[in-house]
């Protein structure tokens, strides 16, 4: 955990095609000021507008998380953003000439790699974290997103798929750069073949490909090289729970436990979370190390 802001040292890019529009889409991402956070700028639009990574600017969660602003959309955005929190990011400017991020191979590694070849620096302003200080439980039937008093951020995620590859996966991680990269990152998503199949005749996941998505039918895995984890899948949706809540706007301390959740259950819990506010506060480390509860070494720096 960091007690400063940080950004990236130099600007990096990448090029790729959208998961669902299919089309060819280059990416910049700039070193940003502190107190500037995240932010995606269209430069395919007049006047290059720009929108903030921000919960209260989503717009839709059905197959990605896409947010909005005065009529324009950047769309798929939950694995630059899971990179971006991975990392510690606080501030970049993205900058992209379509609406939709670059699905590269389905995973967040392609982006964790240019962030890190790119550098990372230390600002001058103190890292504010949401420090929880009593459970926020949010339920819908089979489905569950709780967000428990911790002093580092922590994730564990239940899956359970009619599947006889996949069935029931459970994944716990304490988050951090060194754990990310190399638990987290590599996790690709994945689909079922006759959802792919259905979309498709709808003009979506127009991009989609055994290059970027692992493709499941009947019994077994499509892509020749098999996963790349035995617990893949779990791994990807503990990734997309990440990006989802890189959009809070402010790091976690707290264990965040989800079962069956998605894109949009950890956007209805995100706004379940702002809607009790006595249950968490901000804080930087340097304030916390005066508690007594958070003098422990997981706040040494």
């Amino acid at each position: 955990m960091n007690l400063y802001q940080q950004t990236i040292a130099k600007s990096v890019s990448i090029s790729g095609v959208g998961l669902h529009s299919g089309k060819k889409v280059n990416l910049t991402i700039n070193p940003a000021p502190s107190n500037h956070g995240i932010k995606f700028k269209r430069t395919d639009l007049p006047d290059s507008p720009y929108i903030n990574a921000h919960f209260n600017m989503i717009v839709d969660t059905s197959l990605a998380t896409v947010i909005g602003f005065n009529g324009f959309i950047i769309s798929t955005i939950e694995h630059i953003m899971a990179a971006f929190s991975g990392l510690s990011i606080d501030n970049a400017l993205v900058e992209l000439d379509a609406h939709e991020v670059p699905v590269m191979d389905g995973s967040a590694n392609p982006f964790t790699f240019i962030i890190q070849e790119a550098g990372i620096v230390k600002l001058d302003a103190p890292r504010y974290y949401f420090v929880i200080k009593e459970p926020i439980i949010h339920t819908d039937n089979d489905k569950s997103v709780t967000m428990y008093p911790s002093n580092n951020f922590k994730i564990s995620y239940t899956i359970d798929f009619d599947h006889p590859l996949i069935k029931k996966q459970y994944y716990s991680l304490e988050v951090s750069e060194k754990t990310f990269t190399s638990e987290i990152a590599m996790a690709r998503t994945f689909g079922f073949l006759n959802e792919y199949e259905l979309m498709k005749k709808f003009g979506l996941a127009m991009g989609g490909s055994l290059d970027n998505a692992i493709v499941v039918d009947d019994q077994d895995i499509i892509n020749s090289e098999g996963l790349r984890h035995p617990d893949e899948f779990v791994r990807h949706k503990l990734l997309d729970c990440i990006g989802d809540f890189a959009l809070l706007g402010l790091p976690i301390l707290g264990h965040v436990v989800l079962e069956k959740s998605g894109h949009s259950f950890n956007h209805s819990f995100i706004q379940k979370f702002f809607s009790k506010k006595g249950s968490w506060v901000t804080r930087t480390l340097q304030d916390l190390k005066s508690v007594p509860a958070f003098q422990s070494k997981s706040l040494a720096i």
